[in-house]
């Protein structure tokens, strides 16, 4: 796209591309749609936000052929507008890119965007972007927590925290995370203590506090919920989020296992004993790692929610010894266990926090010794794909905003 000394567009052409390993480019039916600020029109769709709202001011829709470029002359002599969504409405099945203006834009004001559709697919492609290591990843923790708190689709929450909290401790530059994870502990708990009363939302900002504490101030708060002393308006703190707000502390080393017995004893059911599990994965990697490699006994759901714990780390140095334990055994394990027991331990028990390019090497070593196993080396070449992966993201971290 290019547009004159106005803002008037000049040119206006959709750029497709495919991956190697599948190059072929296919036909698509989207819709483009120009979004701006309403003058005058604050946003209503939640209480107290009086910052205008952005709406759609512009829509086409059309074929785009299977070409690599495809021209639009129908936008040519509009003004460029502040946001451009590719695929608006969601009619097509594909990955979309914003432009740097547009990526600038949202980063800011995707909170205002009144329509939610709209507001979900911008919300997809700036995933998208920092899982292909396209936009920086600490450009994508501020999209989050600059626009997460008044966003109304519960799944949209859920999703973008769990992805926020992925790349906090995997994509941002190693040489930034500590700050990061402080940062988005402190801005998740500001979250939760101004959230609606008993919100959908509140309860979702407590759940990913719990999961990212890193300060003493953190460890407070969650010592807080737990016994009663710190109370949100409205929240209810059933057993399922006891126990995550106890994992949390397990992680901060605030709690162990005493405290793991304890709540298993208000909660001796099997949700009960799958939390016991992550939690005691969450405090001790080795003792984990140990029983998931030698103790054929353990049930599916109890060795997966094990691995949950095994990558619960902020500080993922403590893996490193684990790396050459983990690989001396994965043929015994693959031999002697079923496949799902193997599967689990293969993918939850593969130190992925510590993405490094050393965990690369040792990955590359263990496939050139052992040529002959294609399922297992497929398991593992999954896990190494995600490592590279999170590498070049922390590249891209390092380069900064576009």
């Amino acid at each position: 796209m290019s547009v004159d000394a106005d803002g008037v567009i000049t040119s206006f052409e959709i750029t497709q591309t495919a991956i190697e390993e599948q190059p072929t480019i296919r036909p698509h039916r989207l819709a483009i749609g120009f979004y701006d600020v309403a003058d005058g029109e604050p946003n209503t769709g939640v209480a107290g936000d009086l910052s205008p709202k952005v709406v759609r001011t512009h829509r086409i829709e059309l074929d785009i052929d299977a070409d690599a470029s495809t021209s639009v002359p129908e936008l040519v002599g509009l003004k460029r507008p502040a946001l451009i969504l590719l695929n608006d409405d969601d009619l097509a099945y594909a990955k979309i890119r914003m432009d740097d203006a547009s990526w600038a834009f949202a980063i800011d004001k995707l909170a205002d965007i009144e329509e939610p559709l709209a507001r979900a697919l911008v919300w997809g492609a700036a995933w998208d972007a920092t899982r292909d290591a396209e936009v920086a990843p600490s450009d994508y923790v501020d999209l989050v927590l600059g626009n997460i708190a008044t966003e109304t689709e519960s799944t949209t929450i859920r999703l973008s925290l769990t992805q926020l909290t992925q790349v906090t401790r995997l994509y941002v530059a190693p040489e930034k995370r500590d700050a990061t994870i402080e940062r988005v502990g402190d801005a998740l708990w500001e979250l939760a203590e101004s959230a609606e009363a008993g919100s959908d939302a509140q309860f979702q900002f407590v759940k990913f506090f719990a999961n990212i504490p890193s300060t003493p101030a953190h460890a407070t708060a969650l010592k807080g919920l737990l016994d009663g002393s710190v109370a949100l308006p409205g929240l209810e703190i059933d057993d399922d989020l006891q126990w995550e707000l106890l994992e949390g502390l397990v992680l901060l080393g605030e709690a162990g296992e005493a405290e793991i017995v304890a709540q298993f004893d208000k909660d001796m059911t099997a949700n009960g004993q799958q939390a016991a599990a992550r939690a005691r994965a969450t405090g001790d990697k080795k003792a984990a790692l140990d029983a998931a490699l030698t103790d054929a006994s353990i049930p599916n759901v109890i060795l997966r929610s094990s691995g949950m714990g095994y990558q619960h780390v902020n500080d993922p140095a403590g893996l490193e010894p684990l790396v050459a334990p983990y690989f001396d055994a994965l043929a015994k394990v693959w031999k002697e266990r079923s496949y799902k027991i193997a599967e689990y331990v293969i993918l939850g028990f593969y130190p992925t926090p510590l993405a490094s390019q050393e965990l690369i090497d040792a990955t590359n070593a263990w496939l050139d010794a052992n040529p002959d196993i294609p399922a297992l080396r497929r398991l593992v070449i999954e896990n190494l794909a995600g490592v590279e992966r999170a590498l070049q993201a922390q590249r891209r971290d390092r380069a900064g905003s576009a």
